[in-house]
């Protein structure tokens, strides 16, 4: 696979201190052509299935020969492994503690774990125990995405990875219960219940913190102050609140169960 020179950054660090920029920095200094994108530092700390939900969701949206670095990382500086894929002409590097599992569950991919002896023909020192976004991960993705080296010759082919933290959702004929991933900058509150998985359920309604909601096509069909269910742009369920905040209105937050059922 031909690497595109464009790196997407997706971690739990946030905003507040240099850790971002220092990973961009060892990119640049290894690979000044480098394109890097932040796709998303908000991640909440030490939470990978939500970092997997959004690299699986916006991955395509860039140009094939992207490598996608993602990096929530409890396990840092433990004996965790690294994963490295190849899926969908898109490659990924990424602890391997479930934050890819949604993505490979969904496609086929060519594995690897990160041989760390391999490291040493990049010239790098003993890493941080507690900084691997720096010492590893930005200068393997600089000499990925420049071509100059390619996962094959960094790591051992395999076929396992840790699963996703979070259960997939449980679809029956008429019902399926899934959970919130995510909630985003408005207060929307994102399932994993995808919209194919309801596809063939008649009228749906979604049950959810005590509410039972009928799902309608956007925002703006509801009433101001009022909780709503609709398939969202990444064409999953969430549940809002018309101009509102539906987290903060019903107290309920990540992995809170929701289920849509036959109205």
């Amino acid at each position: 696979m031909k690497a595109s020179g464009i790196i997407t950054t997706t971690t739990d660090f946030g905003h507040r201190g240099p850790f971002t920029a220092i990973m961009k920095g060892v990119i640049l200094s290894r690979f000044p052509e480098a394109r890097v994108v932040d796709l998303i530092h908000d991640i909440p700390a030490q939470w990978p299935p939500e970092a997997g939900f959004w690299i699986s969701k916006a991955y395509r949206y860039f140009p094939k020969g992207t490598l996608h670095v993602a990096i929530v990382d409890p396990g840092v500086g433990t004996e965790r492994s690294i994963l490295m894929a190849e899926c969908d002409d898109h490659l990924f590097i990424a602890p391997d503690n479930g934050l890819l599992s949604r993505l490979l569950e969904e496609h086929d991919a060519t594995l690897y774990h990160l041989d760390e002896r391999a490291l040493q023909t990049l010239g790098l020192g003993t890493p941080s125990s507690t900084f691997h976004g720096r010492d590893i991960f930005a200068p393997v993705a600089a000499e990925i995405a420049a071509g100059r080296l390619r996962f094959s010759e960094l790591g051992t082919p395999t076929s396992e990875w840790i699963p996703d933290w979070i259960d997939p959702p449980d679809c029956q004929r008429g019902r399926v219960s899934g959970s919130i991933v995510t909630i985003d900058t408005f207060g929307n509150l994102i399932s994993n219940v995808e919209a194919s998985m309801i596809a063939a359920i008649r009228a749906p309604r979604v049950r959810f913190a005590g509410l039972e909601l009928s799902m309608i096509e956007t925002y703006g069909r509801a009433t101001p102050g009022d909780y709503l269910a609709l398939v969202n742009s990444f064409e999953v369920v969430e549940i809002a609140r018309a101009e509102g905040n539906a987290a903060d209105g019903l107290g309920v937050g990540r992995g809170a169960p929701v289920t849509i059922i036959e109205g």
